[in-house]
């Protein structure tokens, strides 16, 4: 069983993988995403956005593309396609 990476923190999980998509996906720096979770009543600082996607941002995205290409895998078509400007 493995253990729980959220397990010393105070924070919801939900609330740190928010925080951690909002910055990796949508490109938002870290004050923008400070100010938008503040919106929501979620009062942290732009720092504790930055240790959160330094620990947990490659277990974000390595659970990203699994999921990806899981989904890929079970289609019956499934194909890579090259791009031509690569």
């Amino acid at each position: 069983m493995s253990q729980n990476p959220f397990r010393y923190f105070k924070t919801p999980p939900e609330i740190i993988q928010l925080a951690v998509m909002m910055n990796i996906r949508s490109l938002l720096c870290l004050r923008n995403v400070e100010d938008l979770l503040r919106e929501r009543g979620i009062d942290i600082c732009h720092e504790m956005v930055r240790q959160w996607v330094d620990r947990f941002g490659t277990c974000f995205a390595q659970k990203i593309r699994k999921c990806r290409s899981e989904g890929m895998k079970q289609s019956p078509q499934w194909q890579w396609h090259l791009d031509d400007i690569f």
